[in-house]
């Protein structure tokens, strides 16, 4: 009996073609196997593919969570590596990496200017002589230095004795020939193929310092509306009268600087008699001024101004040195511009 069932499971099994078995109920006394059908495999199969394919599916989306949360991580971590922290504030980056490197000073601490870096500080020349005069001979240079004077007149009445303010219109009006100058030789120089002997350079240099001038005074001196608004008035007139004159002729428009730097001089000359005699309150410099002519911590208003008056005087040498190039009958590019002659 036995043996015939045997016989017969085995020829199930081949006919099946080595189809899947499982066990049957047990009997109580065999155990009958059946065969499984292909299309029972097939529905198993497909059970087993769908619940495995729904896991997979929420493994991977756990798994696409997961990366966005870290990509986003990451992305935060860039965004917050690109903002640093100067002085206090967070300094803009940018893609294109264009953000002013670390500077700091000798001291190690941080450099705290963007408008000028250490390599453009300096000590100013004390040693200049203040009192030289440009005589003048000719008939232009007689017409500039009457203009000069006579410009004089409505800033005496105006500002009278407050040399504070005076100073910081009198630099509103300093800072613009050297921007006006540079710009024409600059456009010259385009259109006439031709190197310009350093002078754009030099004057563009004059017309930072004379900035760096007013930056200083505006620290010192609080100006009140109407003297904003005055500063506004006046440097549209003389920008656009100096623009006209230089285009005229170069060698009256230097020279008429030069004579506004004469008068500058005997200005900040003035204002520090007020201060020595106590009529001005000789107070801390501001820490601009300090960095920019690299003056002693515990600088004052009077040191200020002695660089200030300086650096005056050597733009009345620069200026009336143009000039004379012009009236020899010459271009400013036949003569090396003194650059860094502050």
């Amino acid at each position: 009996m036995n043996h015939l069932l045997a016989k017969s499971v085995m020829r199930r099994l081949i006919t099946a073609g080595g189809s899947s078995i499982i066990s049957a109920s047990p009997a109580p006394s065999f155990t009958i196997f059946r065969p499984v059908t292909k299309s029972a495999t097939v529905m198993r199969q497909s059970t087993l593919f769908i619940n495995g394919g729904v896991n997979e599916l929420m493994k991977r989306m756990m798994s696409s969570e997961a990366v966005k949360d870290d990509v986003t991580e990451k992305k935060e971590d860039v965004t917050e590596k690109k903002k640093e922290v100067r002085g206090g504030e967070v300094v803009a980056s940018s893609y294109w990496g264009v953000a002013r490197p670390r500077v700091t000073k000798e001291d190690g601490t941080e450099w705290p200017w963007n408008c000028f870096m250490p390599w453009e500080t300096y000590q100013a020349d004390l040693s200049i002589d203040l009192g030289k005069h440009h005589v003048p001979k000719t008939f232009l240079d007689k017409v500039a230095y009457r203009t000069v004077k006579l410009l004089r007149v409505p800033t005496d009445v105006f500002f009278q004795r407050r040399y504070g303010c005076r100073a910081m219109m009198l630099e509103t009006v300093a800072a613009v020939p050297g921007m006006v100058g540079g710009m024409l030789l600059h456009l010259r120089s385009l259109r006439k193929f031709q190197q310009s002997g350093g002078w754009i350079k030099a004057l563009l240099e004059e017309a930072e310092n004379e900035r760096m001038h007013l930056m200083t005074m505006v620290e010192l001196v609080k100006p009140k509306w109407y003297e904003r608004f005055l500063v506004l008035t006046v440097q549209g007139v003389f920008f656009n009268a100096f623009f006209v004159l230089y285009m005229m002729s170069p060698k009256v428009a230097h020279r008429v600087v030069g004579y506004l730097e004469e008068e500058a001089i005997h200005s900040y000359t003035e204002y520090l008699k007020d201060i020595e005699s106590g009529a001005i309150e000789n107070v801390p410099a501001p820490a601009i001024a300090i960095d920019y002519w690299r003056l002693p911590k515990d600088a004052k208003l009077k040191d200020v101004i002695i660089v200030i008056r300086a650096d005056e005087a050597h733009h009345r040498d620069v200026n009336h040195f143009a000039s004379d190039i012009h009236f020899q009958g010459k271009e400013l590019r036949d003569a090396p511009a003194p650059l860094g002659y502050h």
